[in-house]
């Protein structure tokens, strides 16, 4: 065990009545941003390319996990604070407000990534070694994060925060670098438009990630019902703009590549694409079925055939009654 002065964790301080009010405030909204969230992604799942089809699956998932960690955080925190007075004191059930984000972003920031190499133009082997690296690296940043925060001496050892926060903090910069080589090779090769929202969508997301570590090292020099209350509401914003934000930003860039795909003849598309009322493409329907090199029907395949003598034989007489 790692010996060091300890801290107070969030789930271990006391809250005042506006405190706890406004903190549910923020949790519920975000929930309901969340579901919001969802339900728009549902309902355009269909406007981009299937080249693309990763990036939709992953913004998909990333809606329906998050909104499901705040279903639960909400509910925990209202079974995790006794009322005495107009002070909400926390009891043992507490520290499932803060498990859940990180069960959370275990799964969601690795999709996260998946969602932004799916609109760049990495391709192939590339592309897999590229994701694998990128979501390898943000499942350990998270990983060693919750370690630090939850397992080592209970999340109350700032030698044991800030050590295994300096691990997360490396995959942290790997993941980074990994992205944005990645978004950096992609953009000389797509149109201005497309390149300019995908650059605003990396800025999103990496701008998004700093403010997690900064949360994260609040508890070390921090403490009292003020800077928790904080915690929980930077922790809401975060999450809605990030998720939201950079999911719509990459929505975009997805439409955008579809449409130029449609016009250049590469891919089709069963509806035309609009973005801000203004008309990208055409729908792009095939003109005629491909065929292999040297083949003038598509290859059939034999069914199997039923035996004549079988099937010759009168039906029984008890089949004909009603």
């Amino acid at each position: 065990m790692i010996m060091s002065a300890s801290v107070s964790a969030p789930w271990t301080v006391a809250l005042s009545t506006p405190q706890h009010i406004i903190v549910l405030y923020f949790l519920v909204v975000a929930a309901l941003a969340l579901f919001a969230g969802l339900v728009r992604a549902v309902l355009t799942r269909n406007e981009s390319g299937s080249r693309y089809r990763a990036a939709v699956t992953a913004r998909l998932a990333i809606a329906a996990i998050a909104f499901l960690s705040y279903a639960v955080i909400i509910i925990e925190f209202a079974r995790g604070y006794t009322l005495r007075g107009t002070t909400w004191y926390p009891n043992s059930e507490t520290i499932l407000t803060m498990v859940p984000r990180y069960m959370d972003w275990t799964v969601t920031v690795p999709l996260l990534t998946v969602e932004l190499l799916a609109v760049c133009t990495v391709v192939g082997v590339t592309a897999r070694r590229t994701q694998l690296l990128a979501g390898g690296g943000a499942f350990l940043m998270i990983f060693f994060g919750f370690i630090g925060a939850f397992v080592i001496d209970g999340g109350m050892s700032a030698s044991s925060l800030l050590l295994f926060g300096g691990i997360s903090s490396i995959f942290w910069i790997f993941t980074n670098v990994v992205l944005i080589r990645s978004v950096r090779a992609s953009i000389p090769q797509l149109t201005p438009e497309a390149g300019r929202l995908l650059r605003s969508a990396t800025i999103l997301l990496l701008s998004g990630w700093v403010v997690y570590p900064i949360v994260y090292l609040l508890q070390i020099f921090t403490t009292g019902g003020f800077w928790i209350s904080a915690m929980q509401i930077v922790l809401c914003v975060s999450d809605v703009v990030v998720k939201i934000g950079f999911g719509g930003l990459i929505h975009r860039v997805a439409k955008l590549r579809t449409a130029e795909d449609v016009r250049a003849g590469v891919d089709v598309h069963p509806e035309s694409i609009w973005m801000s009322s203004v008309k990208l493409s055409d729908a792009g329907q095939p003109r005629e079925v491909y065929l292999a090199d040297g083949a003038a029907v598509h290859p059939t395949r034999s069914k199997p055939l039923v035996n004549e003598a079988v099937a010759a034989q009168p039906l029984p007489d008890d089949s004909l009654d009603v």
